[in-house]
């Protein structure tokens, strides 16, 4: 057979199909609307912790849409149902969606049974910003705090998740730690589910 095998041609350019391409972000770019959005927000209110509450809220939104994104992406709309499951979710599979990389580690809390925390050496959204020394205590993590959050209540585990910096000996930028304190009910159903 004559042509058999051979690849289609398209007479014109609007008739070739599009490319799925990168599905990628460019780090300038999101640099760049990330900072807008710390900006606008900073004008809107009158502290830190007001303007760390609206961060996020903001990463609350990124965190419901993402959750949902991947379940119907990589599980097949299956959701986590224990404890570690979707803290391992959130640390790796998440965190490579949003950031490339998997966090850097993922630990339980030693005083409190229901503490858990995400560490990150550098974390994305605090690198580009710079915080004047009038907003010192100012973390931008409060954003990826506020996207774990809205991770784990719409796959029903309620928590409170705050970003924090835990300075490191011998850097001079301090490692951001997530920290992830969990509702009652979802230790008393994690007992339960034994």
């Amino acid at each position: 057979m004559i042509g058999a095998g051979k690849i289609k041609q398209y007479t014109n350019v609007l008739d070739k199909p599009l490319s799925k391409g990168k599905q990628e972000v460019s780090l300038g770019a999101f640099a760049y609307l990330f900072s807008e959005l710390v900006q606008y927000n900073q004008t809107q209110v009158d502290n830190i912790g007001e303007l760390e509450k609206r961060l996020e809220d903001a990463g609350y939104a990124v965190g419901t849409r993402v959750l949902e994104l991947l379940c119907n992406r990589e599980k097949g709309n299956r959701r986590e149902t224990r404890l570690l499951g979707i803290l391992s979710f959130i640390h790796t599979t998440v965190w490579k969606v949003l950031f490339g990389k998997v966090a850097d580690s993922l630990e339980k809390g030693t005083e409190h049974e229901d503490e858990y925390m995400i560490s990150e050496k550098e974390l994305l959204v605090n690198r580009f910003i710079s915080v004047p020394k009038d907003m010192g205590s100012f973390n931008c993590g409060a954003f990826v705090a506020g996207v774990v959050r809205g991770v784990l209540d719409n796959a029903g585990f309620p928590a409170v998740v705050t970003a924090h910096f835990v300075p490191v000996d011998g850097q001079q930028r301090p490692r951001t730690t997530i920290l992830i304190k969990f509702a009652e009910e979802v230790l008393r159903r994690e007992a339960r589910l034994g």
